[in-house]
């Protein structure tokens, strides 16, 4: 609530499906429903109309983002006024994230050219005063609390001393001024704050364990409370009302990660709030005018809640109902919770946001994410679940092209980026993009996919490009036997681990797909964790332990790494790089470019200079994706709109 919205802003993200019996049904209807048109590309890819809505602490204003010259910049309106105000003037970067200092004043983050070195700014909401807060080159902000009931300051961490670990500062976001309130011994991965703003839990880690350390005040030292190795940890969410315990999701002596009220000073885990037989459980909201724990929200298939508190569960029906068909979260609160921003989510649009005040009963729409799709014309992402080769169930969607019979498609196996992710029930730009062209999108939670608990995710333990692969591999196979793939028409497509997966599709599995995309994908997993940002320094024993340390497991990072089978990849490559890319080195598409190429196979290679790990501008994405359509045309036979 109120100026907390500077800490760490950004939009949160039922049965199973039997695929099988969904097709059945299918089976026999005559398809009488004509094909989508074709729908500009731009429109998937644009910047939305406006976006990011958040209230001011006191609700008396809305901020939000919304496109000037082609990048996304901080608007802000009274609630009751239609002409909102252009408080930033952004022209090289959008602007990704902001949120309330205080009533009167905006912050906000910005990178240069996808560097991923976040520095923080701040304006008035007249567009006044404008200020950088922290303009340190080659230096990462990140919020620690914006400090509600403090209208001057925020709490921010800093890499400026040493690039591997973060500081604690009180920001002044009126002058700049920057106070040292916790230096970094060396360990510290994350901080946390009370209820009062004070600074007085710490996660710290030797690379392989996790300790939760812990002050009974803000100038005592820490103590280690509890050490678990990395596998095993207690994640804090946020203190008790009363500062004295905390609460925490943990997977502690337990498979799936459950919501417990945690006795910190003792170390221990004290009365069990929620758990879900299937999958983790992260997230714990509350009410913090009244007090209250009022649920829990997961994802099975789709997003899910689990109310304890009567009246925020009257309040989600009400929303519901009133907004039937979509996932409704309450995205952002006034300080006193009377006035709110909600937010819709579905597989066949991106939404809207909407406001309502919850005393006087006004209940208005703000705007459409991006209101030029029609959701009539997008594609239904249908939840599925196969056997592995092994044994384990692995859940994934299906989205197919609209009014096309699902027999004999052409297929694009899109794996997530990660791999310590997974996929969700949404709408998906690209995913929509590629059904409306007439290509089937199958998108798999691979084992090593976070929220289905602990064994499945070490399942994926040192097995890039193995049984991670495998599972990949298995999933495309079934939907052969299905009749739903056409086994001729088969590419792979996926960006950062994701991009990796295309590339070891490729060169494991060579004779499975007539193509891939990489995007900002490893080739060669030795140079990667050589390379990886200084900031992620204090986990590289935990990358070790996940993927394999490059001396004692040579053997079989040689055998992961693509680049050095690029003797076998013999279908068409299209990769794509951010020079800037932090995470995922220029040098890894440089390699397997190179080592395609020189055995004479098909390779197009694109490199914006002015983006990083993904591409965020606007005119770059769409140079991407219709270079991406041409490849996928010329190759699966999918349709592509007619050039001017």
């Amino acid at each position: 609530m109120g100026n907390r919205n500077f800490c760490n802003r950004v939009s949160r993200i039922g049965a199973l499906v039997i695929f099988c019996l969904y097709f059945a049904c299918y089976a026999d209807l005559s398809f009488a429903v004509q094909q989508t048109a074709l729908i500009p590309l731009e429109d998937f890819f644009k910047n939305p109309e406006s976006t990011a809505f958040q209230i001011s602490p006191d609700g008396k204003h809305i901020a939000f983002l919304k496109p000037w010259q082609n990048r996304l910049n901080v608007y802000v309106q009274k609630v009751n006024d239609v002409k909102p105000v252009r408080v930033t003037h952004s022209i090289h970067r959008d602007i990704i994230w902001f949120g309330w200092a205080y009533n009167r004043r905006i912050a906000y983050v910005q990178d240069k050219q996808g560097d991923e070195n976040w520095q923080a700014y701040a304006v008035d909401i007249d567009g006044a005063n404008f200020l950088a807060l922290t303009p340190f080159e080659g230096v990462k902000v990140q919020p620690v609390d914006g400090l509600e009931e403090d209208d001057d300051h925020v709490l921010i961490a800093l890499n400026r001393r040493d690039k591997r670990i973060f500081d604690v500062y009180r920001l002044n976001v009126n002058t700049a001024e920057l106070k040292l309130i916790a230096e970094n011994p060396g360990n510290v991965t994350r901080w946390v704050t009370d209820n009062d703003g004070k600074l007085r839990v710490a996660v710290a880690t030797d690379g392989a364990n996790i300790s939760l350390l812990y002050r009974k005040t803000e100038s005592g030292p820490f103590k280690a409370i509890i050490t678990t190795n990395f596998k095993s940890a207690i994640r804090p969410l946020f203190f008790t009302f009363d500062n004295r315990f905390l609460y925490v999701s943990s997977n502690v002596n337990r498979d799936k990660s459950a919501i417990y009220k945690y006795d910190i000073e003792n170390g221990k885990h004290l009365d069990l709030i929620y758990e879900h037989p299937e999958v983790d459980v992260n997230r714990l909201l509350r009410s913090k005018k009244r007090k209250v724990i009022t649920g829990v929200g997961y994802i099975t298939t789709k997003h899910q809640f689990h109310f304890f508190d009567e009246k925020r569960k009257k309040l989600q029906d009400m929303l519901e109902k009133r907004l039937p068909g979509y996932e409704v979260f309450i995205s952002d609160n006034s300080k006193d919770e009377t006035r709110m921003i909600i937010r819709t989510y579905s597989d066949k649009s991106l939404g809207a946001y909407y406001y309502y005040d919850r005393l006087h009963k006004e209940f208005k729409k703000l705007s459409d994410v991006s209101p030029w799709i029609d959701e009539n014309n997008m594609a239904e992402m249908q939840p599925i679940q196969y056997q592995s080769r092994d044994g384990l169930t692995i859940h994934g969607y299906l989205t197919l092209p609209k009014g096309v019979a699902p027999q004999n498609l052409p297929l694009v196996v899109n794996p997530h980026g990660g791999p310590w992710l997974r996929n969700r029930w949404t709408f998906d730009p690209q995913v929509q993009f590629m059904t409306n062209r007439g290509l089937a999108v199958f998108q798999v939670n691979y084992r090593g996919s976070t929220g289905y608990g602990k064994a499945f995710w070490q399942a994926g333990f040192k097995e890039w490009g193995k049984k991670m692969l495998d599972d990949v591999t298995d999933g495309v196979h079934w939907l052969i036997r299905e009749g739903i793939a056409d086994p001729e028409r088969i590419g792979i497509y996926g960006a950062s681990f994701g991009g990796y997966t295309t590339l070891a599709g490729l060169a494991f599995t060579p004779d499975l797909y007539v193509c891939g995309v990489d995007y900002v994908g490893i080739s060669n997993i030795f140079t990667w964790l050589n390379s990886i940002p200084a900031y992620w320094e204090p986990y590289r024993q935990m990358f070790y332990e996940m993927v394999g340390e490059p001396e004692k497991d040579k053997k079989l990072l040689t055998a992961a790494s693509p680049l050095f089978h690029a003797d076998k990849i013999k279908v068409p490559l299209f990769v794509a790089q951010g020079a800037n890319d932090p995470r995922v080195k220029k040098a890894e598409s440089d390699q397997i470019v190179e080592a395609v190429k020189k055995r004479g196979i098909e390779v197009q290679y694109m490199v914006k200079k002015n983006e990083g790990h993904g591409f965020r501008n606007e005119e770059n994405r769409f140079e991407f994706y219709r270079a991406m359509e041409d490849f996928f045309s010329k190759h699966l036979g999918s349709k592509k709109e007619a050039q001017q």
